[in-house]
C-alpha cells in the first residue's frame, strides 16, 4: 500500500470532522451581550452589505443598527465618514466579507459562521495532503495527527469565530503545496491565486505570500522561464491593483485609513513607538503563555518546536518553504502585531501557519507510535478543554473573549500553573519562561545531533 492509497477518502474524513466539530461552538458568546465581538461585526456588517447592496458602503448598516441580532449592545463602528456622502468603510480587508457575503445574505451571523466551518473543513484536508503528498507522512498517523490538531484550539476556534485566519491558512496550504509540487501547468497558478489572495484577506499576511512568491516563481523559473515570466507578471499586476484599489477605495495604502484609530498614519496598526526589542519575548510566548499561549489549550503544540528541528535537519523535500513561511507568520506576530493578549481567542496571529506546523508535527510523529500516542492525547485534551469552555460560553457561565481563563475546567487550572504569565511577568514569570526555553532549546540541540548521528555517512 502506498502512502496515498486513500487519500481521498481520508481527506473527506477529516474535512467532515472539522466541520462538525467546528459548528460545536456556533452558539458560544464572545463577550456579554454579544456573539461577536472586537473586528467580527465589521466582518459581517460589510459581507451583509455587499451581500444586499453589493458595496462597501457600511453607513447605511450601522445607522439601522443592523448589528442587533450578532451584537446586542452598542457598537463601536471602527471607521468614520470618509467624504461629503457619509460613507463609512470598515477598515478591514474585503476578501472575508465577498466570502462570506452570500452565507450572511441567506443564513445571517449562524450561516457566515457554517460557511467559516466548511472552510475549516476544506482547510484541515489540503493539510492533510500536503503532509502525505507532499512531505511524505504516513496516511494513518497523518490523518490522526491532522484530524487532531484541527479538532482542538485554537484551529477548531477560528473555524466558527469571524475572522480571515482560517481562509488564510487555506490559502498558505495550498501556497505551499503549490511551492513543492510538480511543476506542471496547474500548481503553479494555485500558488498564484495563493499570494494574490491572502494580502486581500489581511494586509499582515504579505510576508507570507512573499515566501510563497518566492518559492513559486524559483521552481517556475526553473521548469519553464516563459511561464515564470508571466507569473511574475501576474503577480506584479496584482501588487499594483491592491495598492490603486486602497489609494481609491480607502484614502491610503491600506484599509486601515479608514479606521478612527489610525487618522494620523496606517502603521499606527503595528503601535505608537514599539518597543521590538520587549516584543521579542513573544517568540516564546506564543507558544506558553498561560492565557494566548497555544500549549495552554492544546499541549500538544509542545512538539511545535521539535517538529521543525526535525523538518529542518531531515532534509524533507519541501522544508525550505515550510519552514519559511512558519517563520514569517511568526515573526509577524512576534514584532508587527499591536499585541499577544488581544480581545480575541488565543492563537488568532499565527493560525494562519499552524497547518503548516501540523503537517511537520505529522512527518515528525510518523513511524513512532509513542510519539503519536502522546501527540493525540495532547490533542484531545485541547479538545476536551474546548469543550468544555465552549459549554460555559454557550449556558452563560463564561464568554470565549471576557473570561475564558476563568473557566472551572480543572485541567486548566492545573496546567497554567507550570506556564508563564506574560502580562504579568513577574520574577516567578520569568523563571518559567527561562524552564520552558531551556526545555526547547536543549531538546532541540539534542534532537538534531542525534539526527546527526544517526544519518548515514556518505
Amino acid at each position: 500500500m502506498t502512502p496515498a492509497d486513500g487519500l481521498g477518502r481520508r481527506m473527506a474524513l477529516v474535512a467532515a470532522a472539522t466541520f462538525l466539530v467546528g459548528l460545536v461552538a456556533l452558539g458560544a458568546r464572545a463577550t456579554h451581550g454579544a456573539r461577536v465581538t472586537s473586528d467580527e461585526p465589521q466582518y459581517l456588517l460589510t459581507a451583509l452589505s455587499l451581500g444586499e447592496d453589493l458595496d462597501l458602503d457600511i453607513s447605511d448598516e450601522l445607522d439601522d443598527e443592523r448589528f442587533r441580532p450578532f451584537h446586542e449592545v452598542g457598537l463601536n463602528p471602527q471607521t468614520m465618514d470618509l467624504n461629503e456622502g457619509g460613507q463609512r468603510l470598515s477598515p478591514h480587508d474585503p476578501l472575508l466579507p465577498l466570502l462570506l457575503a452570500v452565507p450572511m445574505r441567506i443564513g445571517g451571523w449562524a450561516g457566515a459562521k457554517i460557511a467559516l466551518s466548511a472552510m475549516a473543513g476544506l482547510t484541515a484536508a489540503a493539510a492533510l495532503h500536503l503532509a502525505v503528498r507532499r512531505l511524505g507522512a504516513g496516511l494513518n498517523t497523518a490523518t490522526w495527527v491532522v484530524g487532531g490538531f484541527f479538532a482542538a484550539p485554537p484551529l477548531t476556534s477560528y473555524a466558527t469565530q469571524v475572522y480571515p485566519a482560517m481562509p488564510a491558512a487555506a490559502c498558505v496550504v495550498l501556497g505551499v503545496a503549490a511551492a513543492t509540487g510538480p511543476a506542471d501547468r496547474r500548481w503553479p497558478w494555485v500558488g498564484v491565486a495563493a499570494v494574490v489572495a491572502l494580502p486581500w484577506l489581511s494586509v499582515k499576511y504579505a510576508p507570507i505570500a512573499a515566501v510563497i512568491a518566492v518559492t513559486v516563481l524559483w521552481r517556475a523559473w526553473a521548469a519553464e522561464r516563459g511561464r515564470a515570466v508571466l507569473a511574475g507578471a501576474v503577480l506584479a499586476a496584482a501588487g499594483l491593483a491592491y495598492v490603486v484599489v486602497h489609494r481609491r477605495i480607502y484614502g491610503g495604502w491600506t484599509v486601515y485609513a479608514a479606521g478612527d484609530h489610525f487618522i494620523a498614519s496606517d502603521l499606527l496598526v503595528i503601535g505608537d513607538d514599539p518597543s521590538y526589542l520587549g516584543r521579542s519575548r513573544r517568540l516564546i510566548g506564543l507558544l506558553v503563555d498561560r492565557s494566548f499561549g497555544l500549549i495552554a489549550w492544546n499541549p500538544a503544540y509542545i512538539a511545535l518546536p521539535f517538529a521543525l528541528v526535525r523538518m529542518a535537519r531531515a532534509g524533507r523535500p519541501g522544508r525550505g518553504v515550510l519552514l519559511a513561511a512558519v517563520g514569517a507568520g511568526w515573526a509577524t506576530a512576534t514584532w508587527a502585531a499591536l499585541t499577544m493578549h488581544g480581545w480575541w481567542w488565543p492563537g488568532r496571529q499565527v493560525v494562519p501557519v499552524l497547518p503548516l506546523a501540523v503537517a511537520a508535527i505529522a512527518v515528525g510523529a510518523d513511524r513512532g507510535g509513542r510519539r503519536l500516542a502522546t501527540i493525540v492525547t495532547g490533542a484531545g485534551l485541547g479538545l476536551a478543554t474546548w469543550l468544555w469552555l465552549v459549554f460555559e460560553a454557550s449556558t452563560g457561565r463564561r464568554t470565549l473573549v471576557v473570561d475564558f481563563e476563568e473557566t472551572a475546567n480543572p485541567w486548566y487550572g492545573l496546567w497554567r500553573r507550570a506556564l508563564p504569565d506574560h502580562r504579568v511577568y513577574s520574577t516567578g514569570d520569568m523563571v518559567l519562561t527561562a524552564l520552558w526555553v531551556g526545555i526547547f532549546v536543549v531538546g532541540g540541540i539534542s534532537l538534531w545531533r542525534w539526527r546527526a548521528s544517526s544519518m548515514p555517512a556518505r
